[in-house]
């Protein structure tokens, strides 16, 4: 199975996420009012949000939620820019896939429209149906580390740079957000 299945696919063969047309408001932008802890908001999925100076080193996104009582699948990715509704931008940092049905987690990136290669080693697939989940992605120099409920998931090694320009958080899927940073 491919990850882009869930996903159309344009004339050009790039990837096509379906995303409802929405202005950007406060609700879903992540910004500093939303790293700042508040949980008050209800936060909704498909969410796309920006990530306020773009990622460096040391900075993290933190995803808070609950997985649905009957998941398929969700995605979390990184991207440089907004895209559209119905086009993904050129240059996606870091999309991860966590698969409910084969308990996959996939990984991987787009530079100037070309999907690299899937990345799916994991040590455990910590995902449950209708159980809270806490997903950090830290920012290092040369690669994202990422930790699911404080354990160590995997390494993904940076292929789109400069980091600033990664600058877009994006979610759809099975899961519920209760908080970002």
């Amino acid at each position: 199975m491919k990850m882009a299945e869930s996903h159309g696919l344009t004339a050009q063969g790039r990837k096509r996420w379906s995303l409802p047309q929405r202005q950007e408001t406060d609700q879903n932008k992540l910004g500093s009012r939303c790293l700042d802890g508040e949980s008050d908001r209800t936060l909704t999925v498909p969410f796309r949000g920006q990530i306020s100076g773009g990622l460096q080193p040391g900075k993290k996104v933190i995803v808070v939620g609950v997985v649905d009582p009957r998941p398929d699948r969700f995605y979390i990715a990184l991207t440089c820019g907004r895209g559209t509704s119905r086009e993904p931008p050129p240059n996606v940092a870091l999309e991860l896939c966590v698969r409910f049905k084969d308990r996959q987690v996939l990984r991987r990136a787009c530079m100037s429209g070309s999907w690299g290669e899937v990345e799916r080693t994991v040590p455990f697939f910590p995902f449950i149906k209708d159980q809270p989940f806490k997903i950090e992605i830290h920012c290092e120099q040369s690669r994202f580390r990422v930790f699911v409920d404080g354990q160590k998931l995997f390494d993904f090694h940076h292929r789109v740079l400069p980091l600033r320009d990664i600058d877009t958080l994006w979610i759809k899927g099975s899961i519920n957000i209760t908080k970002l940073a």
